[in-house]
């Protein structure tokens, strides 16, 4: 079987709040509704589409977890240099988001740290 694309979906509880966040991080918008805004990631363009949360809950067939007490899933954007990963860090502050776990080493080769968004949606910016 062959996939033609991937892409994610997050319920969110403020669509201003969060398109006004990614786009503060540089993130290219890909639209939005009154349903959702959409961001595109990385050089491949994955998409992350930001539904709110009462539109996409019952298209999931279930509760959507609360990602201030759990976590779902978490997206690693990579980058080249340590600076970077420090710079995505102040950005990600400056922007409204929690660092989770500041920029640390992770091992040999790895630099990097956590952030969640304003819903909660953790994300790594890891130099690798």
């Amino acid at each position: 079987m062959k996939a033609k694309k991937i892409w994610a979906n997050f319920s969110v509880r403020d669509l201003e709040r969060t398109t006004a966040f990614y786009q503060q991080l540089g993130f290219k918008h890909n639209g939005a509704s009154a349903q959702l805004t959409s961001f595109f990631f990385g050089e491949e363009n994955f998409i992350i589409h930001f539904f709110l949360k009462d539109i996409l809950e019952p298209a999931m067939k279930g509760a959507i977890i609360d990602t201030r007490s759990g976590n779902e899933i978490i997206f690693t954007l990579s980058v080249d240099t340590r600076e970077e990963v420090n710079n995505w860090e102040k950005a990600v502050q400056q922007a409204g988001g929690t660092i989770v776990s500041a920029a640390e080493e992770f091992g040999e080769g790895y630099y990097g740290f956590v952030f969640a968004d304003p819903d909660g949606h953790r994300f790594n910016i890891f130099q690798m």
